[in-house]
């Protein structure tokens, strides 16, 4: 009987924790806990009992742990800034990093751009899609729809006399 009331006081231990820190960690243990306690009731091996928790403490927590997440982030709303990610954008100022130059807007808001590779221009009214954000400019790369429609350019830094003075020496 002392060994149920052990696996009781760990169940409470763990259900206390998870309701402390809402981690969707401990409560795994809790269920191993139980199935622990329960066993106690038919098998006075201790050693059987701690199997019997590290398997199902396991179990739960590698296949239910998952679909609990997912359950309980559905209700989640992105912030302002994640919402963007995966938007498309309209370039309303040529994009070219090496000039460090470019603006797209995104539901009515103007933001600084940049492209994922330097040296690529994306020239205005193209439309792009935001890959990612990078503290306050996005970093978008041409829609895939339009990739045979623009034009892209090579940036003229790089073909500029300076550049190309700094490239030889």
């Amino acid at each position: 009987m002392e060994q149920f009331v052990f696996w009781l006081i760990v169940l409470a231990i763990c259900a206390v924790v998870e309701l402390i820190t809402m981690g969707l960690t401990s409560v795994w243990f809790a269920g191993g806990a139980l199935v622990a306690a329960c066993i106690s009731l038919v098998c006075p091996f201790f050693w059987v009992q701690v199997i019997a928790f590290i398997v199902v403490s396991v179990l739960l927590l590698i296949f239910t742990k998952p679909i609990a997440v997912k359950f309980f982030n559905k209700g989640r709303i992105k912030t302002n800034a994640e919402s963007l990610i995966g938007q498309r954008a309209i370039v309303v100022s040529e994009i070219d990093n090496l000039k460090g130059i470019g603006e797209v807007t995104v539901s009515g808001l103007d933001w600084s751009a940049r492209t994922e590779e330097d040296g690529l221009v994306i020239p205005e009214k193209a439309v792009v899609v935001i890959k990612r954000i990078e503290g306050v400019k996005l970093i978008v790369e041409l829609d895939e729809s339009l990739k045979g429609l623009v034009k892209l350019e090579k940036s003229d830094v790089l073909l500029s006399p300076e550049h190309i003075e700094e490239q030889d020496d």
